[in-house]
């Protein structure tokens, strides 16, 4: 170990730092070169570091999106080949339809697949024979309908028929190829049946739900054809002695013919026509008030806001409009459902008006 420098080096040392001397200056420029390159040193290797990563990142990210793609390559791919197997099984049951000892399951696969499978309405139109033979099957069940003798197993039978042809009135490429063909003539004896079986009722909404796919989107064509036929009498029949869903599918028929202006003046032209509608219309708020249900009374108020706006049938309206629907009645059940609510209000305000 070395003494230490006596005060006066110390202080020699010091004065040479501080006044710029030779050795100092040399001490100090040295110093300070050490200092700049362990900074650089420094900054290079967080710089190399700093690289580093983002190398790492960007060849984590390229892997990545290198797999996503591959995945949705491999997705399309099993995609197109489901969709391909999809429409070989459709010809493949149509084919089947052509088969009387194989037509009762295909229809009945083929009813299951109309809700996945776009174009099927068009392929069923089109392909040779198929709409002869769900005719077929309508008619053959006609023999049953009075007196009553119709089955679960062939009413079902009947029913997936009835399907395809809904299907077929829903697509629009094929509603008015159907209309022309004055196809739902062919169900209205099912929709004339007063049996309450099962079976029956069963075969009277399948029926009402192809009436139902046609007017469906306010076609005035479809509302002049149908005005043309017993639709609104057949209609009228099921609301009063139908099951609660085949008289919600029966109103909204009705409430579409209104819908239309074609409809609302058949119906109010006469006394008759008009009497007949409401007289229906007060039955059922009337079973309406015990039963409370609201799917039912949302169609009834919106028949009798329709009604309200031709200037005959209100008049009438405000005799024959029953107290259910201006006192509370239904307060309890409407106040869930705004539009409903809305819709009664303007009825009201509609007859206390000139």
């Amino acid at each position: 170990m070395q003494p230490p420098l006596p005060s006066s080096s110390q202080g020699s040392l010091t004065n040479a730092l501080q006044s710029g001397s030779g050795s100092g200056m040399r001490y100090n420029n040295m110093l300070q070169q050490q200092l700049q390159q362990n900074s650089m040193q420094a900054h290079d290797s967080r710089y190399e570091y700093t690289n580093y990563q983002n190398i790492v990142l960007a060849n984590q990210n390229l892997m990545q999106q290198q797999q996503l793609q591959q995945a949705k390559k491999i997705n399309s791919d099993q995609l197109a080949q489901r969709s391909l197997q999809a429409e070989e099984r459709i010809y493949a049951l149509i084919l089947d339809l052509m088969n009387p000892n194989l037509r009762e399951q295909a229809l009945l696969e083929l009813s299951k697949k109309r809700e996945m499978y776009d174009d099927l309405a068009i392929i069923l139109w089109h392909s040779y024979g198929v709409v002869s033979i769900l005719l077929q099957e309508i008619i053959s069940v006609y023999p049953l309908l009075s007196p009553p003798a119709l089955t679960a197993v062939a009413s079902n039978r009947v029913c997936n028929a009835l399907a395809l042809l809904q299907c077929i009135a829903s697509h629009s490429a094929t509603r008015p190829l159907l209309l022309n063909a004055h196809i739902p003539l062919f169900l209205y004896p099912f929709l004339n049946t007063t049996s309450k079986t099962r079976a029956f009722e069963y075969l009277r909404l399948t029926s009402l739900g192809v009436i139902g796919a046609f007017v469906k989107n306010d076609n005035s064509e479809v509302i002049n054809f149908l005005l043309s036929t017993e639709i609104i009498p057949l209609c009228l029949r099921t609301m009063e002695n139908g099951s609660e869903l085949s008289r919600t599918v029966a109103i909204f028929i009705v409430q579409k013919i209104l819908m239309d202006d074609a409809g609302l003046v058949y119906i109010c032209q006469t006394y008759e026509r008009f009497y007949a509608v409401t007289t229906v219309l007060n039955d059922m708020v009337s079973q309406l008030a015990e039963t409370q249900s609201i799917r039912l009374l949302k169609h009834v108020i919106r028949c009798y806001l329709r009604l309200s706006e031709n200037p005959r049938a209100r008049e009438a309206l405000r005799q024959c409009l029953p107290d259910e629907l201006r006192d509370a009645t239904f307060a309890g059940i409407l106040r869930d459902d705004i539009t409903s609510q809305r819709y009664l209000n303007q009825l009201l305000i509609n007859l206390l008006g000139n």
